[in-house]
């Protein structure tokens, strides 16, 4: 068996054990050298976070808001993204709650922090300070919420422009984001770096004690996508379509395991859409619509996965949030999300954004680092099956027949021949 050395996610577990074992070996000797090596990571990652909103963001209301046939089939599909989107983080968040993963945990963190911003303000507040009033000194001033609301009315009024300048535009974001991807790519290949100072720094400050926590959140993480996969989904189907789910999950495997090996919902498409079309019954014009939004906009594992974590870190901090400021948090990881799906090792990104845009430290980030590869795999498995629930719901409420055997859908090659 090949050991994957050019794959990050090896050098990523080598940084965490390497910190790990470091910390324990040297002890507060390693502390001077870890530091840095985690600053660096932190300082590289904030460079990254704003100019990737801008770039994904537009580019992404540009391409779906320059789509045809926007209108009811539009409609049906971006209401289902976000009730399963909201569904995911609510399963998150109720999960999240009653466990408690982040309570008492023995991680110590280096920032202090007396408050979270974004829960400090009241509806009103939020809602007002979601328009900016100056876009670039909200930029400069590193205010992600008001930015990201800038993005997405400017994306939607690029759409409204005649076509020489909608194209021009954007070609320009797609262009601008596909560098930005490169950028952010070459960004997080020092995450190995980063995981190896803040583990060994912690490990050399409190032991191992303090990974028990993030073994426990891991655990809820992973029961909360299997509630939304095996319970949730289904049911919204059958509630639908008045058919087993389970017939349409028999068709999924080829397209869930190569998401699972991959962690990429966009390399699954051409899989996503031949099982929805092939083995559920929906048709191209629904699916061919449906799935390359679903690939990026709609990410209920990731949502469920970002609400989890952002409350265990809240937890980690010792805030103990009520359910209006939680609300807030769930808000701002929902409206963040929008067209993350095509960013490279999206978990970790879009947690940078999340936790800017409410007003948590970076150093969260690597520490749920640690765990994050594994719980992509699983997260990108439940996005494609939402993409592929919905295909079907869609196509239901378009008045299409889908679930039926294939044998009453598709014409009888023995009985034509006798016909001719």
């Amino acid at each position: 068996m090949r050991i994957p050395f050019r794959s990050l996610t090896f050098w990523i577990f080598v940084g965490l054990f390497g910190g790990m074992l470091a910390g324990q070996v040297f002890g507060m000797a390693i502390v001077p050298i870890a530091q840095p090596l985690a600053d660096v990571f932190l300082r590289l990652l904030r460079m990254a976070v704003m100019p990737l909103i801008i770039t994904s963001l537009t580019a992404a209301v540009i391409s779906v808001g320059g789509r045809r046939d926007l209108g009811i089939l539009g409609a049906k599909t971006f209401g289902y993204y976000i009730t399963t989107s909201l569904l995911a983080i609510l399963t998150g968040q109720i999960l999240v709650n009653i466990l408690k993963p982040g309570v008492g945990s023995a991680i110590e963190l280096q920032e202090d922090v007396t408050e979270i911003p974004a829960v400090s303000q009241g509806p009103t507040e939020l809602l007002l300070n979601l328009i900016p009033e100056n876009p670039f000194g909200a930029l400069a001033e590193g205010n992600v919420l008001p930015v990201i609301f800038f993005c997405i009315l400017f994306g939607y009024f690029v759409t409204r422009l005649d076509d020489p300048r909608k194209a021009f535009l954007g070609n320009f974001f797609q262009a601008a984001f596909q560098a930005m991807m490169k950028l952010t790519r070459a960004v997080i290949w020092t995450a190995p770096l980063g995981v190896f100072g803040i583990n060994a720094r912690i490990v050399a400050t409190t032991g191992f004690e303090a990974f028990r926590s993030l073994g426990f959140y891991f655990g809820v993480v992973l029961v909360g996508l299997f509630i939304h996969a095996l319970v949730t989904l289904p049911l919204l189907v059958f509630f639908v379509t008045r058919k087993n789910p389970f017939r349409h999950y028999r068709g999924m495997p080829p397209a869930l395991v190569t998401g699972f090996s991959t962690g990429s919902t966009i390399v699954t498409l051409p899989l996503t859409m031949e099982a929805v079309t092939r083995n559920s019954g929906v048709s191209d014009k629904i699916a061919s619509f449906v799935l390359p939004i679903g690939a990026t906009v709609n990410m209920d594992g990731t949502a469920l996965y970002e609400c989890v974590a952002v409350i265990f870190i809240a937890q980690v901090y010792g805030f103990a949030l009520s359910f209006e400021q939680q609300l807030i948090i769930v808000l701002t990881a929902l409206l963040a999300s929008i067209g993350a799906a095509s960013v490279p090792m999206a978990g970790l990104v879009m947690m940078s954004i999340i936790l800017t845009a409410v007003g948590l430290p970076l150093e969260g980030v690597a520490i749920i680092l640690a765990v994050d590869r594994v719980l992509d795999m699983f997260r990108t498995t439940v996005n494609i099956l939402s993409d592929s629930c919905g295909a079907v719901i869609v196509a239901k409420l378009d008045g299409e027949n889908v679930l039926e055997p294939v044998e009453s859908r598709r014409p009888d090659p023995t009985r034509q021949a006798g016909h001719r």
